[in-house]
């Protein structure tokens, strides 16, 4: 029997010596055995006799790779990749995200640095176009950061412009943002997000299907869009052309069985083109994080990031529901003054992730209304 170490070492060989497209072998040889199991056969030469004809062409060319590897040396190889504080996780073990799993195409594994997303919150895929205007950054940021003060996990591909500008956003609010890539998790792409790229590894994450030491190729990034929206329950567009990237990625989220969301924009500019015929096509039109927010508390169970609480607030006291209630009015009032409100009245302050909470909560109950954007009122 050999230790948890030494098979994770296998896996990791084995996932790179079967070929990162060949998932279905992959799976066929889990049937076999552990990976240390399949690496002993295929050593021995007599894997190709375990399997199904189909596979002998691969079956082979395993046995010829395990052949030219001792096992000190993939366990050493591993054991490097780890120092660098590279982990790898396989579908099927406890640490790999539910929601990836559960998609037709999930990757056999997943390299990642730093922390992946967690299975009991909510998380968002921030996406959009690379060359954004002035109001595309405004709405990026903006969401990116309420989206954060409430829990949810901002997940995109680390590029230029829209993505990068909305993980950024959320980090700084203090939240998990994963960056996934089209290439190796030790390489920072495109370069100009290095800064974003070092802040995902302390505060978020990286993650990519393709071992480290691969550089990224054009090729490679579509498929990695599955991986995007695989680990979200719903995408949202900021910007985009009509013939975009961007859209892969939600096509890929539409067969996933994944909600769109799109930010409208001026009709005359060419990057609101992608986000109109997606709202004409039936996506879900945003105006605000607020907007997006309640959706989510209405189509799913629960209420993004709040855990465990069981209705308390991050500082263990009861939820102040009512005393967000004393301050509506008929006449429509913004959060910022409602939280400014809420100090002047009550004496203590309120966060505007937790004040947002409550004046959603009031509104699913029938006591508040939104007024549009970020503005609140009371309702007879």
């Amino acid at each position: 029997m050999t230790g948890d170490r030494t098979e994770k070492a296998c896996r990791h060989w084995l996932y790179q010596a079967a070929g990162m497209n060949g998932r279905t072998f992959l799976r066929r040889l889990q049937q076999v055995g552990t990976a240390y199991t399949v690496y002993e056969l295929a050593k021995s030469g007599v894997l190709e006799e375990k399997i199904h004809a189909r596979y002998g062409k691969r079956a082979v060319r395993l046995q010829a790779a395990a052949k030219e590897r001792d096992l000190a040396g993939i366990l050493e190889e591993y054991e490097r990749m780890c120092l660098r504080g590279i982990s790898f996780v396989t579908i099927g073990e406890a640490a790999y995200p539910h929601r990836l799993s559960e998609i037709q195409d999930a990757p056999y594994a997943l390299y990642y640095a730093g922390k992946l997303p967690v299975d009991d919150s909510r998380a968002i895929a921030v996406i959009g176009a690379r060359n954004c205007t002035e109001y595309g950054r405004y709405v990026a940021k903006e969401f990116g950061t309420v989206l954060a003060q409430a829990g949810v996990q901002v997940i995109s591909g680390m590029a230029r412009g829209i993505d990068g500008i909305g993980q950024r956003a959320a980090l700084n609010a203090g939240g998990y943002s994963l960056g996934v890539l089209g290439c190796g998790v030790d390489i920072c792409y495109p370069q100009e997000n290095r800064e974003l790229y070092e802040q995902l590894l302390a505060k978020g994450g990286v993650c990519s299907e393709y071992p480290p030491g691969i550089e990224p190729r054009a090729v490679l990034f579509p498929p990695r869009n599955r991986i995007i929206s695989g680990l979200c329950d719903g995408v949202l567009v900021i910007e985009a052309k009509e013939r975009s990237g961007t859209l892969i990625t939600v096509d890929m989220a539409l067969e996933q069985g994944r909600e769109v969301y799109a930010v409208p924009g001026r009709v005359t500019d060419a990057l609101s083109a992608g986000c109109s015929r997606l709202i004409r096509q039936g996506a879900q039109l945003v105006t605000s994080p607020e907007e997006l927010l309640a959706d989510l508390q209405a189509e799913f169970t629960g209420y993004p990031g709040r855990g465990s609480g069981g209705g308390q607030s991050a500082s263990g006291r009861a939820e102040p529901r009512g005393k967000v209630l004393e301050l509506l009015d008929f006449q429509p009032q913004s959060m910022e003054r409602l939280q400014e409100a809420y100090r002047m009245v009550h004496g203590d302050s309120i966060a505007v992730s937790e004040l947002c909470y409550e004046l959603l909560q009031l509104c699913a109950e029938g006591y508040a209304g939104q007024a549009g954007g970020r503005y609140y009122l009371k309702k007879e």
